[in-house]
């Protein structure tokens, strides 16, 4: 579970009223939407829909939960998904060690149905990300992020509690949501979720930008570059993604790249620039000898040099 910091007072909106209210919000606390990504996240605020967020890595797919938490002013309850994740990693788990510490400090003679109903109170609870989202007094945003890594049994447990937002533990009842969550899942698209998750959620595509919807990404982000160099750099990066490679730069890579030629004083992308930075957006050797040559070569830089 991660917190997202609280932003500026002004930057904060707790119902937005339009598809465009939303679109500049997020705007404002540094995340640039397409329209389709504003008009999902709004319809997602007023239907109490979770959404299901697709596409490649590295697209802003995470960020976008992120950016919402910020503009909405809600704390941010992540579930980072992994293989072999089960419910007591993602729900809740009894704190067993602190349990029989409390067995062992009862003095002997005490009936069992007494230390029962003592060790199985909300103070031996360990509340993970989906419970802590759901019985939080503070509406938040909830991220279950990499869906895909998981299997179709949690995602069978994971409807039952967004159907109803509400969790049953047998030895303390029924807990249900105090407040709605705004609930974004996100998956690389490596296996094929179940139509009946797909049928609870809004749906939302997110590929890599357009040309120049990442040049005014990488503007908002490294405003001091010039204006030349950063159409270069996002007609360069969109070139690498052209390539068949393991991993093509995200997002991310493209405004790190932006940065750190900043940093380097470079006053343009030219042969001898790419070839010296460009292990900030391609992190696979294989991949930079393909992009070396490719690429590389279309800059005027030999072929052999990496």
């Amino acid at each position: 579970m991660s917190a997202s910091p609280s932003p500026p007072p002004d930057l904060v909106s707790s119902s937005p009223e339009s598809a465009e209210a939303v679109r500049e919000g997020l705007r404002r606390v540094g995340y640039l939407p397409g329209e389709s990504t504003a008009l999902v996240s709004y319809l997602s605020t007023k239907l109490g829909k979770p959404v299901l967020v697709e596409g490649p890595a590295g697209v802003g797919k995470t960020e976008l939960a992120k950016a919402l938490a910020r503009f909405l002013g809600r704390e941010l309850v992540r579930l980072q998904c992994y293989e072999g994740l089960d419910e007591a990693k993602a729900l809740y788990e009894w704190n067993y060690r602190k349990q029989l510490l409390r067995i062992q400090a009862e003095p002997s003679g005490t009936g069992w149905d007494a230390v029962q109903e003592d060790i199985f109170g909300e103070e031996f609870l360990l509340s993970r990300p989906l419970m802590t989202a759901i019985s939080s007094e503070q509406p938040v945003v909830l991220l279950i992020d990499e869906i895909d890594k998981t299997d179709q049994e949690f995602e069978a447990m994971l409807l039952e509690v967004l159907s109803d937002f509400q969790i049953s533990i047998p030895e303390l009842g029924m807990v249900r949501s105090r407040t709605h969550p705004i609930v974004l899942l996100t998956s690389n698209n490596s296996r094929e979720l179940t139509e009946a998750l797909k049928r609870r959620c809004l749906y939302l595509w997110l590929d890599y930008p357009e040309l120049e919807h990442e040049l005014e990404i990488v503007r908002l982000h490294a405003p001091e570059l010039p204006e030349t160099m950063a159409r270069k750099l996002v007609e360069v990066v969109g070139m690498v993604r052209a390539l068949d490679l393991k991993k093509p730069p995200s997002i991310a890579e493209s405004i790190d790249w932006a940065r750190a030629l900043l940093l380097l004083g470079a006053e343009e992308i030219d042969a001898e620039t790419f070839t010296e930075t460009m292990s900030v957006i391609v992190k696979h050797r294989t991949d930079m000898d393909v992009v070396a040559e490719r690429v590389g070569l279309k800059l005027g830089s030999p072929a052999d040099v990496v």
